[in-house]
């Protein structure tokens, strides 16, 4: 089914995008919990309509996250955490950590869903981390894992 997303939807597309997804996805999820609706010439001229009206407000956020950005990139984070043997960590290191840190450090809220990790960290040491505020803006900031001294 094709159908038009009215709002982000997490790793499966942006407010705006038209994508053709499973029929059941589409009717069980996206509809009813209106992140999405169905593709036809009437909504399309609704979303047109809605984005025209959005420009203005994305604008505004942009600049927004622009600034954010400049804060953020090449921002340095040391993250203290427990270590057993070949420097493998106990637990790990997650985005929702990353955010913590970086609110701490910045004085912003960043959503941990915004931190795109691969897989968790759990070994000490110097990573690049990019922070997706925009599809455009990405700034990254290097998060350094070091042992907490006992």
């Amino acid at each position: 089914m094709k159908v038009i997303f009215l709002q982000d939807v997490h790793e499966v597309a942006t407010a705006g995008d038209m994508k053709e997804v499973a029929d059941g996805y589409a009717r069980n999820y996206l509809i009813p919990h209106q992140l999405a609706a169905q593709a036809d010439p009437r909504m399309m001229n609704i979303i047109e309509a809605r984005i025209k009206a959005s420009a203005r407000l994305t604008a505004h956020t942009e600049a927004e996250m622009t600034e954010l950005a400049g804060l953020i990139d090449g921002q340095e984070i040391v993250f203290k955490a427990k270590a057993g043997v070949k420097d493998r960590l106990y637990g790990s290191v997650t985005p929702a950590d990353i955010a913590a840190a970086l609110e701490s450090a910045v004085g912003q809220v960043i959503d941990k869903r915004k931190i795109e990790l691969e897989n968790p960290i759990r070994r000490l040491g110097s990573y690049e981390v990019p922070i997706k505020l925009t599809r455009e803006i990405v700034p990254t900031i290097i998060l350094k894992v070091i042992e907490e001294e006992s």
